[in-house]
């Protein structure tokens, strides 16, 4: 007899990731076939130097459903498998917490094992900021251990609160494609992986308790001082009261879509920007106006980054201000943008730049 469905489901969701971690690598790596490769043809890691790959585990039951898979799946295709778990001080005795579930993961055979101790500044807010010192922490961890991957336990539940969110700061098609499936930063793109993202909440935690894993629930996801907590235990049941049932699995269908569309219009942007610089680089003001306003207003988000301005800063108000330059130009003066960065008009060009 087969594993409980919900297990099936979340193993069979990590074994897709960890076969798509092994494709990537063999773009980068030197890897060799070895005897046993699977029939389906997925590389294995050259003998003594397997792949490692972490999982984020808060101890809560998606991701410890998710450590659990990461520990079966595996050492099946000759990848190490460990854990992080991250201390944000804000509860007490996070310490204590955090030291649980480093030997929760332990007893899942996961190795290494780490929890690293954060400090969560003010900047964005208390979500925003602990979200900040988390993936900094993630991040440094990964370097350090020569991570090819750090698995995320977001699932279908918190993609479709994620586009609600976008949805309510009004900030575009961008904010409504939600959470990619394969994020990172600079010179790490494809380090993040969500494999839960097509997975609702109730099978993670059906995964946990037919597994007997223990699981922590924070109290931050029930505290209403969190917009995400009240939109979690108040938006979503009341949208769901209101429409009926699948509110969730279409919001999460409409950040594919959404992603879709603004991964094929921030191609475009790359493309048409050489286009509308002269040749000192200036963006002209007349080619920028010929462009389609969805493309014109991503050329000059770019542009704005690329100056200085904190891409998380950058919202859809600013960049709005930058395209009446344009559009809807009066002689107005300088635009002033989040990271001291100022755009002007001088001529028919359009000068972004640190002030």
């Amino acid at each position: 007899m087969g594993p409980h469905p919900a297990v099936a489901a979340i193993r069979l969701a990590v074994r897709r990731v960890l076969h798509d971690v092994l494709t990537d690598l063999t773009d980068l790596t030197d890897l060799t076939r070895l005897p046993g490769t699977p029939a389906d043809g997925s590389p294995r890691p050259a003998a003594g130097n397997p792949p490692l790959v972490l999982v984020a585990c808060s101890g809560g039951a998606d991701s410890m459903a998710l450590a659990s898979a990461l520990a079966f799946e595996a050492p099946k295709l000759g990848i190490r498998a460990g854990g992080i778990t991250v201390d944000h001080g804000l509860q007490a005795g996070s310490d204590l917490r955090a030291a649980e579930v480093v030997t929760r993961m332990t007893a899942l055979r996961l190795d290494p094992v780490e929890s690293v101790a954060v400090r969560v500044g003010r900047d964005g807010g208390p979500e925003a900021a602990a979200r900040d010192a988390r993936y900094a922490a993630l991040d440094e961890a990964a370097d350090r251990l020569g991570a090819a991957a750090v698995l995320l336990g977001h699932t279908r539940d918190d993609q479709a609160e994620t586009v609600l969110l976008g949805l309510a700061r009004g900030s575009g098609i961008r904010s409504l494609s939600g959470m990619a499936e394969v994020s990172g930063g600079p010179g790490r793109t494809h380090r993040y992986r969500r494999p839960f993202l097509q997975i609702d909440r109730q099978t993670a935690r059906k995964a946990c308790m037919v597994q007997s894993l223990p699981v922590w629930d924070d109290p931050h996801n029930i505290d209403p001082a969190y917009t995400r907590s009240r939109l979690r235990h108040e938006g979503l049941p009341a949208l769901e009261k209101a429409l009926g049932k699948g509110v969730v699995e279409a919001l999460a269908r409409t950040a594919q879509l959404s992603r879709d569309d603004a991964d094929a219009l921030d191609a475009w942007a790359a493309d048409a920007e050489a286009g509308v610089r002269d040749e000192d680089g200036r963006l002209e003001c007349a080619k920028l106006y010929a462009l389609p306003p969805a493309v014109r207003r991503r050329v000059l988000r770019r542009a704005v980054v690329a100056a200085g301005s904190p891409a998380g800063s950058l919202f859809a108000r600013h960049i709005e201000e930058v395209d009446r330059l344009i559009t809807g130009w009066r002689g107005q003066g300088a635009i002033n943008l989040p990271g001291r960065v100022e755009a002007q008009r001088q001529g028919g060009r359009l000068v972004i730049r640190q002030g």
